[in-house]
């Protein structure tokens, strides 16, 4: 039962997203160790790229964790804790007392994080709309930039980048049915084809930023623990002493 409750978490912890890489964190790496115990007791830690990555998507992705491995059937307890991070201690602290970002951060928090979850998901729909709709004019070059304007959904192939659009417009709460226009603005409002080259520029740029931003968090990760390019849970890593400059050692 252990066995099988372990895999079950794993595959519920691909559930939590970074908001700002827009992946897994168990793609990223980000899921340092996974104990369940026959009890139906589970117990994760996490490590990300530096010990000084922003509080609040740190206390996000712990707290969605503990969220999605409490729901499952036969959890009987959740520990999440996050390791290396130099407010490890407020955050592990407020997680076990299911106190909330503002209350573990009191003072300190005032952006909420369901206000932070929406503008990360904005930006994810955004880098996904571009990817489709620049795969599209590969794919079709008798459509003209203007023309995507009238692009539906409908007329986007059955692939893994359509799927995952539909899925980030869901997220936001935009339409996906067939008819539903695919190049919208932040509100969900199409582009009439005066609007399509600058929306689209500012979703590539979008889209640039966020692979930008992944990479090199995955080179940061590698570099603190160096076992990390294989995301399976299990072996403990201590993360490499850091230089005054910056560098490993």
């Amino acid at each position: 039962m252990a066995a099988e409750l372990r895999t079950a978490a794993w595959e519920a912890l691909h559930q939590v997203i970074d908001p700002e890489l827009d992946e897994p964190v168990t793609d990223l790496g980000f899921v340092r160790s996974l104990e369940v115990s026959e009890a139906g007791e589970v117990e994760v830690h996490l490590r990300l790229p530096t010990s000084f990555c922003a509080p609040n998507f740190a206390y996000l992705m712990a707290s969605d964790a503990k969220d999605v491995l409490r729901a499952l059937p036969g959890v009987t307890g959740v520990v999440v804790e996050l390791d290396d991070h130099h407010d490890s201690t407020l955050i592990n602290t407020g997680l076990a007392a299911d106190a909330g970002y503002r209350d573990t951060f009191p003072g300190e928090a005032d952006e909420d994080l369901e206000e932070l979850r929406a503008t990360f998901r904005r930006k994810a729909h955004a880098a996904a709309m571009e990817r489709v709709l620049t795969r599209l004019l590969k794919a079709r070059p008798e459509l003209a930039e203007e023309d995507l304007h009238a692009i539906t959904v409908a007329d986007l192939p059955d692939e893994a980048a359509t799927r995952s659009l539909l899925d980030r417009r869901a997220a936001v709460g935009f339409a996906t049915g067939p008819e539903a226009p695919v190049l919208v603005d932040d509100e969900g409002r199409p582009c009439s084809p005066e609007q399509v080259p600058f929306r689209l520029r500012f979703a590539r740029a979008t889209r640039i930023s966020v692979e930008g931003n992944s990479h090199f968090c995955r080179g940061l990760l590698r570099t603190r623990y160096p076992d990390s390019a294989n995301p399976a849970p299990g072996a403990d890593q201590t993360p490499r002493a850091m230089s005054s400059e910056g560098r490993a050692s």
